[in-house]
């Protein structure tokens, strides 16, 4: 596949991402960054099960689905640096306990999604 043809489908589902990822946090506006929560843990629940499902095959039409779902969708719809900022935010306002829940949670939902994402996949 062309690099531009790649480009694309990465531009193309990085876009969808990204909308998706906004509508999400306009839908949960609270004190806590529940709404990043989220994304992260559905994000990587779903690269889980892509990864499982999409593969590393080398065919034109998984190289596709790996540039438009996992390289694009999810790069544009997971908000690890988001994730970094809020966390950054609350230790700045000394709130620690929700800085370390949000570290905790996030990492730890996420690598659990993954794999259970990635079990799904198999199935």
């Amino acid at each position: 596949m062309t690099t531009l043809v790649t480009l694309c489908w990465v531009a193309l589902g990085g876009a969808l991402g990204s909308v998706v990822r906004t509508l999400v946090g306009m839908a949960c506006t609270t004190r806590f960054p529940w709404a990043t929560l989220v994304i992260n843990v559905s994000g990587s629940l779903l690269i889980g099960w892509l990864m499982a499902r999409v593969g590393p095959g080398e065919t034109a039409t998984s190289a596709s689905l790996r540039s438009l779902l996992i390289a694009g969708f999810c790069g544009g719809y997971t908000t690890f640096s988001t994730f970094s900022w809020q966390t950054l935010e609350q230790m700045q306002k000394g709130q620690w306990a929700g800085a370390l829940l949000n570290v905790l949670l996030s990492v730890g939902l996420s690598l659990i999604a993954v794999w259970v994402g990635f079990r799904l996949g198999r199935a």
